[in-house]
């Protein structure tokens, strides 16, 4: 005889989904998909990618990669649409896109390459409302785009499914209007931190469901504008901002609480792009008004452990205000 299944659902069970013919796991919150891919199969590694951005006197069209797992410069990789600053960057474990951003003026552009091969990028559609500094987030489906601004500071928060090319859609609204803002993710959550108007507010959402984000609690230096954001499956790392600091500080995505210290950069920064693997956070560029100094250094450090940042290798150029992500960001497990 057949018996009920248990309830409540523990977590790690497995089962057959019938509709999507896929096998899923629940991780406590939601039913996930078993991958049968990796960063390793798709790319030798997790590849990082860099995107757009600005090398003084202009905006540029750069794409560039690394491998996460490993140490080096970048490579090319391509090219955007066009060039465009202030864009930000989600993945999924075969495509990238790039949303939003600055050609002149704010844009609704999304645009997508294919990550284990090299190329230019192709239009994907547009997001709800045009903007820039936005806060990405993903899981291995969805690509979230929260906040922003026109340069009219929003509280928008719009999604678009990543293997797909087509227009964003309402998601919700944040609890207030945030631009410049640092975004992660675990495969459940998406984590929002800090931004103009000077705020040091963590927020967060449920990225499989819509709705608007909720409180987690604070970042540990009170106001950070254009700081940056990357993740594993557990923690998010937040670094950098304006004022330019080089601190680092990481928060436990699956609880909610205040951010703890982790560790520094090499160099004091804000306006830089930040990726990972499950193992690795990476923070590629950035700039310092103090000094007037844009870098094209890249730092690593590993995310489980405390402390701080090494030399991993350099960008093709100095750069600022520019996008990244991964094949193997905290968002896909």
């Amino acid at each position: 005889m057949e018996q009920s299944p248990l309830q409540p659902t523990p977590v790690g069970a497995f089962r057959f989904n019938t509709d999507s013919s896929k096998m899923e796991y629940y991780d406590g919150n939601q039913w996930v998909n078993v991958t049968s891919t990796s960063p390793e199969v798709q790319t030798g590694g997790t590849r990082g990618l860099f995107m757009g951005g600005y090398q003084a006197p202009a905006k540029r069209d750069f794409i560039e990669y690394i491998n996460v797992d490993s140490t080096g410069n970048s490579v090319d990789f391509g090219n955007l649409i066009a060039a465009n600053m202030d864009a930000s960057g989600v993945a999924s474990r075969t495509r990238a896109i790039s949303g939003g951003g600055n050609t002149g003026s704010a844009v609704d552009t999304i645009q997508a390459v294919t990550i284990s091969s090299t190329g230019d990028a192709v239009d994907y559609g547009n997001l709800t409302v045009a903007r820039r500094y936005i806060a990405p987030m993903n899981n291995s489906t969805r690509g979230v785009f929260a906040g922003g601004d026109t340069p009219t500071v929003q509280d928008v928060i719009d999604y678009t499914t990543i293997s797909t090319a087509q227009d964003a859609v309402d998601f919700g609204n944040l609890a207030a209007a945030v631009s410049s803002a640092a975004g992660c993710s675990s495969p459940t959550r998406g984590l929002h931190a800090g931004g103009d108007p000077g705020v040091n507010t963590i927020q967060y959402v449920t990225i499989a469901s819509t709705g608007n984000a909720a409180d987690f609690g604070d970042l540990t230096r009170g106001s950070r504008r254009g700081n940056s954001g990357c993740s594993n499956a557990v923690r998010g790392i937040w670094g950098g901002g304006l004022p330019a600091t080089n601190r680092v500080e990481y928060s436990i995505i699956a609880s909610l609480g205040n951010a703890i210290e982790f560790g520094d950069t090499t160099n004091e920064m804000w306006l830089y792009a930040s990726t990972s693997s499950p193992t690795r956070a990476i923070f590629g560029g950035g700039y310092n008004p103090s000094s007037n100094a844009t870098y094209a250094n890249i730092d690593y450090k590993q995310i489980a452990s405390t402390g701080n940042f090494v030399d991993f290798g350099d960008l093709t150029a100095v750069r600022r205000s520019f996008g990244a992500c991964s094949n193997g960001n905290g968002g896909l497990g």
